[in-house]
């Protein structure tokens, strides 16, 4: 039996006293929620009559799957009234959000850094400033400074219906975003609204995101600037390559003239770099020409087809308007401008610098040249030109001086480049054009004492010694392992000493104090030539300046510049160790370092090596100049060139205190070719001649 119990029934809650007025005020506010559906109810009232009409058509609309009435498959696929709503709805979706994004969008109150360039600073070794460069060049021009056939061929070739677009191509845009996301690649598409957009306010990354953003900009920057407005602002911006932003720089740096005089043609051709500076300056490549030309000639026919070029005068261009060959970046000096050369290609290289990013400037390099030790070698190199005009000027006119002066750590400390760089932009310092000639023979010497040498095929590897005797006459014939070596005309090969004198059996050591040659081509055989050629790239000689493996090779037929002689005898000096030469010790961009890659040291041969060898170097200083280096130990050699049997090139090269200097004298007449000719004594005689007497002021010997 169950008992039921009866519910207890709860008393009503007594009335709430009333309080004061603000607390009934507070209770009669509305919740949030309570708010948010009142508004609700009211936007009903007030759009549910308005809406009402259209219900039936709504309900139409709405799917109902299965579908009611079909079979099969069909009983799934929508409807065209619902395809239809559904595009409806993606169209007003999208609508807008394109009005809410261009409303959200705002146009930069900054420009870009290359809108407002700077100059590019390099400083000597000791921090102060050496030179300032403009690399970037930019000069504003007024639209109407800028011929109307300018303006045209920069339309025809970018955006023809700029007067009339709304500041973006929507055709562009899709077929770029097609490439950017359909196929993982970018395409342009992009009228000169975009493009100015683009330079002055965005950078210039190919994403999704930044071609969305340029296209609002773009939108509202046409509906604030006029035409005109945003196409000079473009001229005036856009890079044109050689270091130029803006038409009247490009204008200059192409064809030497302001813009105000160029004609269509020249115009055409400047348009065509618009595409990239790189493949289309005709000055770079044979294929650069071939893409520079076509673009040119389809620019023209397209001004012609627009109606902004008259078919007569079209007519008068049939002959591509070359561009002048260089462009003048430097005004700082004769001799400074040959560093700023070094420096700038050994940053870009090292610091992986691009051109178009270092042409935006605001680098500031501090370079390895000391100021001083640069004074003294240009001073003494341009005394020594002096002398050759007043002694023999028909010689010297020809006369070519190159010197560098390299520490046994890498740095470049001093180069002469040239007479000044604005008249002659050829670097003597860095020019593989003369053959080393006796110079060379310290590098066969260390690949003998490094390698040792064969007598016998099959035979064991015998040490070489300074002591090491090898017959030091004149016109031996030279021998390998199966015999005399011949060549390709038949005839036997034999090393012949410069002065023709004959030395007997002669030590290594003291044949190369005396610079006696034909020991060291015997010894380049016996050792083999592809150890002499690998001994002298590891000890700093470029491999493209070695020259072809046969007994010449011993004898100096390599073509090394005089900063790459001075960084190989520098590897011994250094105990063996090599750095590659370099030029600039640090790199800044605005305050901020720039990684750069320093050269390390690496081992090119043994310690006991490189000590014969200077060891040698150090006597055959002493014998030629007993009396110059009084106190100091002074390691150096002369090295003359006989090139098809004429004296085309003399050298001397030597270490003290820790840098090494080499100092090279040829003639060439470089409006004719780039054949050595004979120097007819302009180098002068003996041992005191004129590289030698270059290479002493340079040390401060004399």
């Amino acid at each position: 039996m169950q008992i039921r119990v009866p519910e207890q029934r709860q008393p009503d809650p007594e009335p709430a006293a009333a309080g004061s007025r603000a607390e009934r005020r507070r209770s009669a506010r509305l919740s949030p929620r309570e708010r948010v559906l009142a508004a609700l109810a009211g936007f009903r009232a007030l759009v549910g009559p308005r809406l009402a009409p259209l219900a039936p058509y709504a309900r139409r609309l709405r799917p109902k799957y299965p579908r009611p009435g079909r079979t099969g498959w069909r009983r799934w696929v929508p409807s065209w009234r619902q395809w239809l709503g559904a595009w409806l709805g993606g169209i007003g979706l999208t609508g807008l959000f394109l009005v809410v994004a261009y409303a959200a969008t705002d146009i930069p109150s900054n420009l870009n850094t290359y809108a407002t360039q700077q100059d590019n600073v390099y400083f000597w070794s000791d921090g102060t400033p050496m030179a300032r460069t403009g690399w970037v060049q930019r000069q504003d021009m007024p639209l109407k400074d800028i011929p109307v056939d300018v303006r045209w061929a920069v339309l025809a070739a970018e955006n023809e219906s700029f007067y009339s677009d709304p500041g973006i191509s929507v055709k562009g845009i899709t077929r770029a975003l097609y490439r950017t996301i359909g196929q993982g690649d970018t395409e342009g598409g992009s009228t000169i609204t975009q493009q100015y957009v683009k330079n002055v306010y965005l950078t210039q990354n190919q994403t999704v995101s930044r071609k969305f953003t340029e296209a609002m900009i773009s939108l509202k920057l046409d509906n604030k600037m006029s035409k005109d407005q945003i196409l000079e602002g473009y001229l005036n911006t856009s890079w044109f390559g050689r270091g130029t932003y803006g038409i009247q720089r490009a204008a200059q740096a192409y064809y030497g003239k302001d813009v105000s005089k160029l004609n269509a043609s020249q115009a055409a051709m400047l348009a065509s770099l618009l595409k990239g500076a790189g493949l289309y300056d005709p000055t770079l490549s044979a294929a650069n020409h071939k893409r520079a030309v076509e673009r040119w000639t389809w620019i023209l026919d397209r001004m012609v087809k627009i109606g902004k070029l008259s078919p007569a005068e079209r007519a008068k261009y049939k002959t591509f308007p070359e561009p002048i060959a260089t462009n003048k970046v430097y005004d700082t000096g004769s001799q400074s401008d040959y560093l700023v050369e070094l420096a700038q290609q050994y940053a870009k290289k090292s610091a992986h610098i691009s051109d178009k990013d270092f042409d935006l400037g605001g680098y500031q390099i501090y370079t390895t040249f000391d100021r001083k030790k640069e004074a003294t070698l240009t001073k003494a190199v341009t005394k020594a030109r002096s002398d050759a005009r007043k002694n023999e000027p028909k010689l010297a006119d020809a006369a070519h001086y190159g010197a560098a002066s390299v520490a046994t750590d890498g740095r470049i400390v001093a180069v002469y480049g040239g007479p000044d760089h604005r008249k002659q932009g050829y670097n003597e310092s860095n020019a593989t054009t003369v053959q080393a000639g006796s110079s060379f023979l310290p590098f066969v010497y260390a690949a003998g004492l490094q390698n040792g040498i064969r007598k016998e095929r099959g035979g064991a590897a015998t040490d070489v010694q300074p002591g090491t005797l090898y017959d030091g006459d004149d016109k031996i014939p030279v021998t390998t392992l199966d015999g005399p070596y011949w060549d390709r005309s038949g005839k036997k090969v034999h090393a012949n000493n410069d002065d023709g004198k004959s030395y007997g059996q002669i030590s290594l050591a003291k044949a190369l104090a005396y610079s006696v040659n034909t020991p060291f081509m015997q010894l380049g055989m016996d050792t083999g030539l592809d150890k002499v050629r690998s001994t002298a790239i590891a000890s700093g000689l470029l491999s493209d300046t070695i020259g072809a493996q046969v007994p010449a090779l011993s004898m100096g037929s390599s073509t090394p510049s005089a900063i790459r002689m001075a960084s190989g005898y520098a590897t011994f000096a250094a105990g063996g160790n090599h750095t590659e030469p370099y030029s600039v010790a640090k790199i800044t961009r605005n305050g901020h370092g720039v990684a750069l890659h320093t050269p390390q040291p690496t081992r090119a041969v043994r310690a006991d090596v490189a000590e014969d060898v200077e060891q040698a170097l150090t006597e055959s200083f002493r014998l030629a100049h007993p009396t110059a280096a009084p106190g100091a130990t002074a390691a150096g050699k002369a090295g003359t060139t006989a090139a098809t049997g004429k004296d085309t090139a003399s050298w001397y090269t030597g270490t003290l205190s820790n840098v090494t200097t080499s100092v090279v004298v040829y003639r060439i007449d470089l409006k004719k070719s780039l054949e050595p000719l004979p120097l007819k004594g302009l180098a002068g005689t003996g041992t005191d001649n004129v590289p030698y007497s270059v290479w002493a002021q340079a040390m401060g010997l004399d």
